[in-house]
Formats: C-alpha cells, sequence, structure tokens
C-alpha cells in the first residue's frame, strides 16, 4: 500500500534555500528558484484540498495527497483549515463502519480510509492543530478499527495506520494529550495491538505505551490501576518471551524502556522484582545489544533499579 506511512515521524521538507558557495548572483537565483518550487507545491496541495469537496475526484486527491504529503509545507493546518475538509475525513471514516463486523472490508476500501487516517497523521503531529484535532474528537473515530480483530491485509492496515495517528499525538512530550487520551482506554487498546498483527503495528503501539508512561500522569494512571497494570506487565512478559523465538530490535528496545519507566514508581517495581522475565536478566539479549549502548545502559538501569544482577 503506497499510502501506509515509512514511520511515525512526518519529515515535511520545507523546500530550504541552498546555501554556500558561487557568487551573489547564483545565490539570489538559487533562493528565487527554491520560493518558486515551494509556491508550485503549495498551489498543487491547495488544488488537491479542493479536489476532496468532489466526490467524483475525492478518491485520486486523498492519494496524491498522501503520496506527497512531505512535499507540502504545514499540511496540516492547511487541511485543518480547509472549508469541510475534516467533516469530509469523519464521513470517510464512518462510511466504513458497516463492513467491520462482519468482516467484509475489502483492500480499495481500507485505502482510501489509510490515505485518511495518514493525513490526519499531518493534522496530529503539528504543534497548531493537534489539540483541534483532539477537541474535536475524530481520534476517537479510529477506535473501532483498533477494536478489530482479523488479521487480514485491509485490517491490519487500518490498525496501522490508526495506531499511526495516536502514536503522531503522542511524540511530543505534552500532559494535555495524554490527560485526553487515558479515560478512552488508549492503554488497553494499544495492549490488544501488542499481542497481535505485524510487527510494524506492535511496535507502533508499544511505543504509544512508552509515551504515556514517560508522562507522570501517564505512570501514575497505569500504576495505581491495579487490573490495568498487572495487564501490561503480563503484556510485556509475553512480548519478551516472542522476542527470544522472533527477534527484533526496535521492539525490544521499547519494551526494555517501558519497563525501565515502571521500575521508578516504588509499587511497580516491587512487582518487577518477581515479574521481570528472567531473559532480560541473563545473556539472552546480549549479542542484540551489544551495539546498542542506550538500550544496553536502560537495561543496566533496570536491573539496578530492580534489584538483580545479570546473571
Amino acid at each position: 500500500m503506497s499510502s501506509l506511512p515509512q514511520s511515525l515521524s512526518l519529515g515535511i521538507n520545507g523546500g530550504g534555500l541552498s546555501g554556500g558557495g558561487g557568487g551573489g548572483g547564483a545565490s539570489s537565483s538559487s533562493r528565487t528558484e527554491a520560493s518558486a518550487n515551494r509556491d508550485r507545491r503549495m498551489q498543487l496541495a491547495e488544488w488537491l484540498v479542493l479536489d476532496l469537496l468532489n466526490p467524483d475526484l475525492r478518491e485520486n486527491a486523498l492519494l496524491e495527497l498522501s503520496k506527497k504529503r512531505e512535499l507540502f509545507h504545514d499540511l496540516g493546518p492547511v487541511l485543518w483549515n480547509s472549508f469541510g475538509t475534516p467533516t469530509i475525513f469523519l464521513q470517510e471514516i464512518i462510511s466504513i463502519y458497516p463492513f467491520l463486523s462482519p468482516s467484509n472490508l475489502i483492500p480499495a476500501q481500507s485505502n482510501r480510509v489509510c490515505n485518511v487516517l495518514t493525513l490526519l497523521q499531518c493534522v496530529a503531529s503539528h504543534s497548531d492543530t493537534k489539540m483541534l484535532l483532539l477537541d474535536a474528537k475524530i481520534p476517537f473515530y479510529l477506535y473501532p478499527f483498533l477494536d478489530t480483530t482479523s488479521e487480514s491485509r485491509p485490517f491490519e492496515y487500518l490498525r496501522l495506520t490508526s495506531l499511526g495517528v495516536i502514536g503522531a499525538l503522542v511524540k511530543a512530550d505534552d500532559t494535555d494529550v495524554i490527560r485526553v487520551l487515558l479515560p478512552t482506554q488508549i492503554i488497553q487498546r494499544c495492549l490488544r495491538a501488542m499481542q497481535m498483527g505485524s510487527e510494524l503495528s506492535k511496535t507502533v503501539a508499544t511505543f504509544i505505551l512508552r509515551r504515556c508512561l514517560l508522562d507522570n500522569l501517564g505512570l501514575s494512571y497505569i500504576c495505581t490501576t491495579p487490573e490495568l497494570f498487572f495487564a501490561v506487565v503480563r503484556v510485556l512478559g509475553n512480548m519478551v518471551g516472542a522476542l527470544a523465538e522472533q527477534p527484533s530490535s526496535s521492539l525490544l528496545k521499547h519494551i526494555i524502556r517501558c519497563y525501565l519507566r515502571l521500575s521508578y514508581n516504588r509499587r511497580a517495581c516491587d512487582v518487577l522484582r518477581t515479574h521481570l522475565p528472567l531473559i532480560l536478566r541473563d545473556t539472552t539479549f546480549s549479542s542484540r545489544l551489544s551495539e546498542d549502548r542506550v538500550t544496553k545502559k536502560w537495561l543496566q538501569q533496570l536491573l539496578h533499579n530492580v534489584g538483580n544482577r545479570r546473571i
């Protein structure tokens, strides 16, 4: 699927100016050309956004905007502030609800909505529009996609891009975002995604859990809700066990960071002394961590916090 995000990072290129070298005339010409290129890109973006209003042109506009999103500077605010665009996105999202259960979703439907979700990531990752998106409660309309259990490709893509929107919201340190998300059972939904689907979906879901734990409010919320806390510990433990059979450096990194953060809560640390997986205490992952000094240091600190030394 061409519209799937390559990562949570939306590196929108602003068409920076060329620097250094040449004379003043060449530098001036370069700046003029760069400015003209930015103007052309923004004009194209505005045309495509206008095409969203036309049902006959909408599908192609969604595809093109999604594919070219990194070329457009500040695409998030452009989308959010364009007349009718947030409503159109919401209409596209809820239009496939009837196909979620029973599982009758076809790839074309999934692709179209995934393009919408990819564009919502641009809105969610921009500081000017992030809270506006949350205040409109649009991310909560993605929860039915996270609640699905089918592991077919159309459903997996929906889960992945939905997690990408939530991941974009929590990527920056912002307690207000965490405060809004915690009561909506986002942690429970992430735990479900961490146990099924592709490695990428599991990684994004674990990243969201990590970001929630790194916030003081999120750590306190999880550690003072016993059922949720033990669910987190159980799922993390199961994932560590699975990584012994199917290694993933990125997953392991997020999991160790989650454990480390939990270890800074006194009650959670007491539990981890008996519930931390044994294979994190021995040399099972030594070769995998040999070149990752940061994660290796996190693991050493974790073992120190829970009062265990590596065997």
